[in-house]
Parts: C-alpha cells; sequence; structure tokens
C-alpha cells in the first residue's frame, strides 16, 4: 500500500516548483490555476521570491500547496501511482484534501491564505514562539509545560517523531519550557525562526476566521481517505472536513501517530509530494522498514519510477 505525504511550513524555498513548471505543462498549469485564484503571481514568489517574502505565513502556505500540486499531478500523470491513504503536517494537510479530491485547487490556495493570514494576526510578532524540543518523552514534556505555564499558555504543538517534539505558546512560557527541558535531560532545545504560536490555544481568533471561511467552500467526495492531524485517524466522510481544519488551528499536530496509523494499516512505501524532504526523514525513523521516497523536482522522478 502506498500514502502520499504532503509538507507543511519550513520546507519552502525560493525556486521550488520551477523545474517541475519549467518542463511539464501539468505543472505550469497548476501554477496559472493558482495565480488566477489568488490574483497575484504565487508562480514568481516560488521561482524567486526572497527567504523574508517567503517566510511570511500568508505566502508560505499558499506557496508550498501550490509545490506540491503542481508535484502531485505530475506524478499522476508520468508515473500513475494512486494512493490508499494521503496526509500532510498542518499546511499539507490541505494539499492532501486536494490529493483526495475533496478540495479544489482554487478553494485549497484561497483558503491556505487567509489561513495564513488569520494565524499570523492571532498573536502579534514577538509575543508568541515556537521551540523544537529533542530527546525528551511525551509525557515528560507535557508536564514541563504545565510547569512553565505560570499562567501563560505553553504546550506540544508537533509530535513529529520519538523524541522530536515541538511546543508553542507565549515567549516567555516557552522560554522557561526551554531551561526546564534542559535541565531534565533534554538533548537539544531550539527556538525556531516562525512568526507565530502555531497550534496552541493561543490560535483560537484565527480558528474562529477560518472557520467563517470554510463555510463557503464546497467538499466534494474523497476519492482516497486522508490520515488527519487533529485526531491521527483516517476519514473520508466530506461532512467531517470543516470541523477537523478548524479543529487543527490550535491542536497539536499528531504526526507520529498519522504514521504509525498509516503503517498499521498496512501502508510500506510513503511517497512525499513537494519541497523539501522533512516528512521522508520523519517516516524513517518512525516506520522503520517502510519505503521513504520525495518528488520535488524533475531529479525525483527517475528515481520514483526505476
Amino acid at each position: 500500500m502506498i500514502a502520499f505525504l504532503f509538507p507543511g511550513q519550513g520546507s519552502q524555498f525560493s525556486g521550488m516548483g520551477q523545474d517541475l513548471a519549467d518542463n511539464f505543462p501539468a505543472a505550469r498549469l497548476v501554477f496559472e490555476e493558482a495565480n488566477d485564484a489568488l490574483g497575484f503571481d504565487i508562480a514568481a514568489l516560488c521561482f524567486a521570491g526572497s527567504e523574508d517574502d517567503l517566510k511570511l505565513t500568508a505566502n508560505t502556505q499558499p506557496a508550498i500547496l501550490t509545490t506540491s500540486v503542481a508535484a502531485l499531478r505530475v506524478l499522476e500523470q508520468e508515473i500513475d501511482l494512486q494512493p490508499d491513504y494521503a496526509a500532510g503536517h498542518s499546511l499539507g494537510e490541505y494539499s492532501a484534501l486536494v490529493c483526495a479530491g475533496a478540495l479544489s485547487l482554487a478553494d485549497a490556495v484561497r483558503t491556505v491564505r487567509q489561513r495564513g493570514t488569520f494565524m499570523q494576526e492571532a498573536v502579534p510578532v514577538g509575543v508568541g514562539a515556537m521551540a523544537a524540543i529533542m530527546g525528551l518523552e511525551r509525557n515528560e514534556l507535557e508536564q514541563i509545560c504545565k510547569d512553565a505555564a505560570q499562567g501563560e499558555v505553553v504546550s506540544p504543538a508537533n509530535f513529529n517523531s520519538p523524541g522530536q517534539i515541538v511546543i508553542a505558546g507565549h515567549a516567555s512560557a516557552v522560554n522557561r519550557a526551554m531551561v526546564l527541558c534542559k535541565e531534565n535531560g533534554a538533548k537539544r532545545a531550539l527556538p525556531l525562526p516562525v512568526s507565530a504560536p502555531f497550534h496552541s490555544s493561543l490560535m483560537e481568533p484565527a480558528a474562529k476566521r477560518l472557520a467563517d471561511v470554510l463555510t463557503g467552500v464546497a467538499i466534494s467526495p474523497m476519492n482516497c481517505p486522508v490520515v488527519g492531524n487533529v485526531k491521527a485517524e483516517p476519514y473520508q466522510d466530506p461532512e467531517a472536513v470543516k470541523a477537523l481544519l478548524v479543529d487543527q488551528v490550535c491542536a497539536p499536530v499528531r504526526w507520529d501517530e498519522s504514521v504509525v496509523k498509516m503503517a498499521d494499516l498496512g501502508v510500506e512505501r510513503f511517497v512525499e509530494i513537494g519541497p523539501g524532504k522533512v516528512l521522508s526523514g520523519l517516516v524513517k525513523r518512525i516506520a522503520k522498514g517502510a519505503t521513504a521516497q520525495n518528488i520535488g523536482a524533475v531529479a525525483d522522478l527517475e528515481k520514483l519510477s526505476g
């Protein structure tokens, strides 16, 4: 069985998707459709945008989604692989829903453009923070977050792989938690270069605004199940999509459990589609023995078909 995986924020880089668009009409069409849906040149941002522009959350989200869907369309056309499951990390869940046929590309890019704006505006810059913690177990880290909160918010935001968990919340509380993590044996505690405390309760204003936007978005029948971030379980009911996407804004990303679930369901081959190789690396740590591949450029196609 095969699962298609789609990356989230942090995988972006200037130049992403360009060689796919240069070589495949199917990829070019995706960038043109996204440009039309957004009303600005997202292709130029992906191909030649500055690192600073690409880091702005309202830009990052539609840029990664567009590049991921361009790679998906090339893969579908050139290799004819069909997934048994799809999944994405945070923003990547929207790409997975496009893959599954639940969301149109136009609706998806417009929605994530707004999602990025709402997430950025939920907390003033500098008030929130995120940090990656290496080498602590989940229950240890949850207790440290409780101890560090002191009336503020700090909690696990991404369960990425065993021993790699990201925390988010008020900057001061995140700093206190980092100190406690090191005192309690964490191998590393690194602040992340992000502009907001994603997947924490501080994102509640963004979740409410996203819910309003999603009321006007059509959800179509799904041609394969998507393993969602919130519950780490597959879903295929179009009625479930909007509530899960709203809950996802404040809930932690349960990526390690999602990969374990897919492996338990019989997935032996994971193909990461879009910029970067972050998820392929995590799969290798989570599902020992599974095959992890990626497609983000023309050269990757030959490895996949071989």
